[in-house]
């Protein structure tokens, strides 16, 4: 900063050139807000109807989703880990059915996976906001953002409240701007559990989750946490790894019986 006291003749004027191209970068700033395409007044219900179209088209595939939970030492070196891996299937019905491939790998020291953890796999990681969840969420346009060449809305979600043994999500969505599809969520499955009985305490940590189209829908592919849990009795830092793979449409078989006459 120069000093207050100095004097008008010790002050050059910029060259008018230079004054041209100021203006210019300052016009342009102002004017980019503007060519900024805004977000339709309905966005939230029109990324919801896509989210419904790709729950049923998710519903006609199988895969096989496999979990990494680590636990980190001081050092960032791996102290313990969860590993797991199940294969997600649906009947003709849609109902959801899985099957564990071999046996889980658990040796945690300081951490165990709950209920709520198992929840958040099947409900909030892979969150799909459908029209039926509509009401439980508030949203607010946060702006644009292009990732790995999409042009993107974003969105913020927040619950509106919790109920009593809800699991939600609470974060950003990244908006496909051609069809409205998810391409990408961040944020947290809420609520944290507090207690203070250190043995009651389960909290979750912030998440990234990845789509990709398949068959013409965004299915998810991958979720990484690397996220620090503030327990009461000291920090313990995590991560999370789930990938969900080899995307198969299932096809329901059908058989046509003859009977004599």
């Amino acid at each position: 900063m120069q000093n207050a006291t100095q004097t008008a003749a010790s002050v050059k004027p910029y060259p008018r050139s230079d004054s041209r191209i100021r203006f210019i970068l300052s016009f342009a700033l102002l004017l980019a807000p503007a060519l900024a395409a805004d977000p339709p007044p309905d966005l939230a219900r029109k990324v919801a109807n896509r989210e419904a179209e790709n729950e049923t088209a998710r519903n006609n595939y199988t895969y096989r989703q496999s979990v990494v939970v680590e636990e980190m030492d001081a050092r960032g070196g791996r102290a313990g880990e969860y590993r797991e891996v199940r294969e997600v299937i649906f009947s003709p019905s849609g109902e959801r059915t899985e099957r564990m491939v071999g046996k889980p790998l658990m040796n945690l020291k300081r951490m165990k996976q709950t209920e709520e953890d198992f929840r958040d796999l099947r409900e909030v990681q892979p969150f799909l906001f459908t029209a039926d969840r509509l009401w439980a969420y508030e949203t607010k346009f946060r702006g644009e953002e292009t990732i790995d060449n999409v042009d993107c809305w974003v969105m913020q979600v927040r619950p509106r409240q919790i109920l009593q043994g809800q699991r939600l999500f609470d974060g950003d969505f990244w908006i496909d701007k051609r069809d409205y599809s998810i391409v990408r969520t961040e944020g947290q499955a809420v609520p944290q559990i507090h207690s203070t009985n250190a043995d009651h305490e389960n909290l979750f940590p912030h998440f990234t989750t990845i789509r990709q189209n398949i068959g013409g829908h965004w299915f998810p592919v991958h979720t990484h946490a690397d996220d620090t849990l503030q327990f009461r009795n000291g920090p313990l830092r995590m991560r999370l790894t789930v990938r969900y793979l080899d995307y198969q449409k299932f096809q329901a078989e059908s058989k046509i019986v003859l009977t004599q006459p």
